[in-house]
């Protein structure tokens, strides 16, 4: 089963949801429009669907190797990767001033979304060389810009994040990574492990942004500095120069995406990689949170992506798959199972979550290219507050969602689905280490509730809550039983999320614990929430866009029942997590240690 771009739904989510027209109307995006955001659009799907889409189900098999030294990508990937540097793909949104096409951030996103869908462990190089082109941006000096950037902005070198290591995990505070000044760099020594595409064949050289911690450093997170270490040191001519003093250890062996190699990487076995500071000593954190950003997004949109590839597979096999009668026909004939009752159920949850994704994923997006280039200042740090805020939950909940699709999709092939060969069980491998990687959805859920939360004391949120509310007032005015229910829906989960987010605010510095153990739930709802309202959202302009006979009703009418299934259905489940979230702590930890 190959992979199909659902451009009508991306076009309308971009469009009608998002505000492309808004974003871009921003200064710096005059070329977004909408001729050329159609064929960027077209010419990704006919990429995604007919270059890396054939190559998923290869690179599962084959996995990536590491062969005396040298990480081998499964074939075919090198040749692929070289067409989408040659198309130009890799500079998308990244500045003109380096190569890059200057494009919006919401029209990546879309983009992006095709690549992780077509082939995941393929496109994870190209999502995270993006993470560290924004941090080297963000925080390099403009020396350190010229020199890395255009190449990395071309896809000519590619870039990763080196964080964790064996003893730390996700506690960054604990890490060892030496970095010891010698003249005008720093020589790097230590181990990290889970580095994805540490190494491999597909470009010249990879920039590696390391966190190390300088001989006189403070213990903790205040004592970790950024480093740049390529994998070939540069010339002062430009050109390549010797080999640093990096390499790979091993490659792990994963429960999914085998094509992506996942790597153990040494620094410093000959007296140190030469590595070179970026900004300050002291701040790579905070430097690295720019990257981590970017990834926890572009994270949020894989979940996204796996579930479209897994609900397109168990669509086709629901259409084709006769077996049993039809319950409401009195004819004891076979019939496709997807006019089955439970079947239909669960491709309804898969497009209804798969269509909220999509929607608040591009929403999201949108906010990144308003904090970026709105000409107010004020509305850009609204904007960049929306966007802190919905990072965790996008990441999160996404990811979440994206597992739970997937599951679904075994489940429609029946039997078939836990046998390798229909492809169906690859998405949910694949889509397993999506909750676990960028930060847990644990320290997600947490990083909402502690920080963003805790920051303005609810008060991003709550603005969203009062843009449910709007929503609500003007759909009371839409014609039709389905808009009023969707409707009633989103008033009661913007009651509940205003509850929950009143509770957070009011106990986060006082019982953090309590806040804590019932943090999951409280993201999830937010997810479910805002889910229902750029749903909504969507099916109000569907409605209008009926009654004046614009664009194709067929699809038009899917937008609206959708929105009511995932309001009727998926929603509850949400406005339902608020006892237990505020109950979660009188339990959590009343257990000893030993009582488990």
């Amino acid at each position: 089963m190959t992979y199909s771009a659902p451009l009508a739904d991306m076009r309308f989510a971009l469009r009608e949801v998002a505000g492309l027209a808004e974003i871009a109307a921003l200064p710096g995006y005059e070329n977004a429009t909408d001729d050329m955001v159609d064929a960027v659009l077209e010419e990704a799907a006919k990429l995604a669907g007919g270059a890396l889409a054939p190559l998923n189900k290869q690179g599962d098999v084959q996995g990536a190797r590491l062969e005396n030294g040298v990480v081998r990508t499964p074939d075919g990937f090198p040749d692929l990767y070289k067409q989408m540097v040659e198309g130009g793909w890799n500079s998308l949104p990244f500045d003109p001033a380096f190569g890059g096409q200057g494009m919006p951030w919401l029209l990546a996103t879309a983009v992006q979304e095709m690549w992780q869908s077509a082939n995941m462990g393929f496109a994870l190089v190209l999502l995270l060389n993006q993470g560290a082109i924004d941090a080297i941006e963000h925080h390099g000096s403009e020396a350190q810009k010229q020199a890395y950037l255009p190449k990395m902005v071309s896809g000519e070198w590619t870039g990763t994040m080196n964080l964790t290591e064996p003893q730390s995990g996700s506690d960054l505070g604990t890490l060892r990574c030496k970095a010891v000044k010698n003249g005008d760099h720093y020589l790097i020594s230590g181990q990290k492990i889970y580095i994805s595409y540490g190494d491999h064949d597909m470009a010249e050289n990879i920039v590696h942004l390391v966190l190390a911690r300088t001989p006189d450093a403070p213990a903790g997170v205040r004592g970790i500095s950024l480093f740049i270490v390529p994998k070939v040191l540069i010339n002062a001519d430009g050109g390549p120069g010797k080999r640093n003093d990096v390499r790979v250890a091993s490659i792990e062996h994963k429960l999914g995406q085998h094509a992506s190699p996942t790597c153990v990487m040494v620094f410093g076995d000959n007296g140190g990689a030469v590595g070179y500071l970026v900004g300050e000593e002291g701040r790579g954190l905070s430097y690295m949170f720019t990257m981590m950003n970017n990834a926890r997004l572009n994270v949020g949109v894989q979940g996204l992506s796996i579930a479209e590839r897994a609900y397109q597979q168990a669509l086709a096999f629901a259409r084709n798959r006769v077996q049993s009668k039809d319950d409401t026909k009195a004819s004891n004939d076979g019939v496709p199972i997807i006019r089955h009752a439970d079947v239909r159920r669960m491709l309804m949850t898969m497009k209804a979550t798969i269509e909220a994704m999509r929607a608040l994923g591009y929403y999201g997006a949108a906010a990144t290219d308003l904090a970026l280039r709105h000409p107010d200042a004020e509305q850009r740090k609204r904007a960049q507050f929306r966007l802190d805020l919905l990072i965790p939950i996008i990441k999160a909940w996404f990811t979440d969602a994206g597992g739970e699709v997937t599951s679904l999709g075994v489940q429609i092939h029946g039997g078939m689905g836990f046998i390798e060969e229909t492809g169906a069980a690859q998405h949910q491998r694949d889509a397993r280490i999506l909750p676990i990687y960028e930060g847990t959805n644990g320290i997600q859920a947490r990083d909402l509730v502690a920080r963003k939360i805790a920051r303005d004391g609810g008060e991003t949120l709550r603005a969203l809550i009062a843009d449910m509310r709007s929503l609500g007032d003007a759909l009371a005015k839409a014609p039709g039983d389905d808009l009023q229910a969707i409707r009633d829906g989103l008033l009661s989960a913007a009651a509940a999320l205003d509850d929950a987010t009143n509770w957070v605010a009011a106990n986060v510095a006082k019982e953090i614990g309590a806040t804590l153990a019932g943090s999951a739930h409280y993201l999830r709802l937010c997810g479910l929430a805002l889910g229902a309202y750029v749903l909504a959202k969507g099916a109000l302009t569907a409605s209008q866009k009926l009654m004046s006979r614009d664009g194709d009703p067929t699809f038009l009418e899917s937008k609206i029942v959708t929105a009511r299934f995932f309001t009727d259905t998926l929603l509850p489940q949400g406005t339902a997590l608020v006892a237990p979230m505020k109950a979660s702590g009188r339990t959590v930890f009343a257990l000893s240690e030993e009582q488990f």
